[in-house]
């Protein structure tokens, strides 16, 4: 349904039928650490989230899971060390 009350005219996964569900009836602004975020759409000079309605909660323990402008480094697990005389026996075996 479209939001009716900050965000007029917008498709909103929280407006239902008796109003906004978010917690206040509206949703909050952006913080700073969204800053460069693709999510942001302005309405005026207010600056909102597309996909949550409190992005400032999102950043409460750690970084935000829907923010694009966040690199993320993957974690390379370790391979153990292959010895080389047991390698060789499974070669040799047609493992």
């Amino acid at each position: 349904m479209q939001c009716q009350t900050v965000r007029e005219g917008v498709e909103c996964f929280f407006w239902k039928k008796d109003g906004c569900s978010h917690d206040g009836g509206t949703c909050n602004e952006v913080s700073e650490k969204c800053e460069g975020c693709s999510h942001i759409i302005s309405f005026g000079e207010q600056r909102f989230c597309k996909r949550y309605p409190n992005p400032e909660s999102k950043w409460v323990n750690v970084e935000c899971n829907l923010a694009t402008h966040v690199v993320r480094e993957e974690k390379v697990a370790e391979k153990k060390p292959i010895n080389p005389l047991k390698a060789s026996k499974r070669m040799a075996r047609g493992r």
